[in-house]
């Protein structure tokens, strides 16, 4: 499944299940690239905020250390972009509409999705259905980590 975009949006469930599923970071990165063959990946700093709060949520502390080592590793390795004022607008634009019609969208990934949108990226996730309400984004819907 090569990327047809500009490059690939990493969702933070991507993240979330490749560390739960023991998978070291360059490991899952490397995956990801075969994956995409030659499109860049990255991350919004949105999945930097939702995998860290994850870390801090850990209930045991080796469990806490190997998710500080896997997003160390994870966001050296790959590019993270930040919310700008122009992803910022396209999210309230999108947000409002989306609310006006009777639509409700998870904000976090309402910015993960205006962010790859904004870039002209694709989003890999694995939960298409929390970003299929975003208008023109494209989604690519990946199997579990342990398949790649």
């Amino acid at each position: 499944m090569e990327s047809a975009g500009l490059g690939v949006i990493l969702d933070t469930s991507l993240l979330i299940e490749g560390e739960r599923g023991g998978k070291e970071a360059d490991a899952l990165v490397s995956g990801l690239l075969e994956v995409f063959g030659e499109s860049p990946i990255a991350l919004s700093v949105v999945s930097v905020i939702e995998f860290t709060h994850g870390i801090y949520r850990a209930k045991r502390p080796e469990q806490r250390e190997r998710r500080s080592r896997f997003a160390k590793d994870i966001f050296s390795t790959v590019a993270v972009h930040p919310v700008t004022l122009s992803i910022g607008m396209l999210a309230g634009r999108i947000h409002g509409e989306l609310m006006a019609r009777g639509n409700t969208l998870d904000f976090p990934d309402l910015l993960i999705g205006c962010t790859a949108l904004h870039l002209g990226y694709e989003l890999a996730t694995l939960n298409r259905k929390h970003f299929v309400e975003i208008p023109g984004l494209s989604i690519l819907t990946l199997p579990k980590a342990s398949e790649y």
